[in-house]
């Protein structure tokens, strides 16, 4: 039953939606994921951290550079992940997120090279 309340309290969040929503087509430099939300670096670790002890998502480290992705983790996240896809990630704001992160990415990704 925590598991479930810590996975539902993590989605609950708009900033962790779009979060969600970004990592849907891979993963994504901490930097990037900034430069699209327009949050502090540390806001955004902070919600990374609630959606990682959640089991949403995993970090990998490359260099001095943290990248974030969906979990692998099958269980009561998949089908949770699935409607958040098909509802959230469909919205207006998701549209407008991927966008920026396509015109951003080239710079966004040289800032962070490990």
């Amino acid at each position: 039953m925590k598991e479930l309340e810590r996975l539902f309290k993590a989605l609950s969040d708009g900033t962790r939606l779009r979060i969600i929503c970004l990592l849907e087509p891979g993963s994504l430099c901490v930097c990037q994921i900034v430069e699209v939300l327009g949050l502090s670096q540390s806001t955004v670790s902070k919600h990374l951290s609630i959606l990682k002890n959640a089991g949403l998502v995993s970090d990998e480290k490359r260099g001095r550079w943290s990248y974030y992705g969906l979990s692998n983790k099958s269980g009561k996240t998949k089908p949770v992940l699935s409607l958040v896809f098909s509802s959230a990630c469909k919205g207006s704001e998701a549209s407008r997120d991927r966008r920026k992160l396509q015109k951003n990415s080239i710079g966004a990704q040289l800032r962070c090279k490990p």
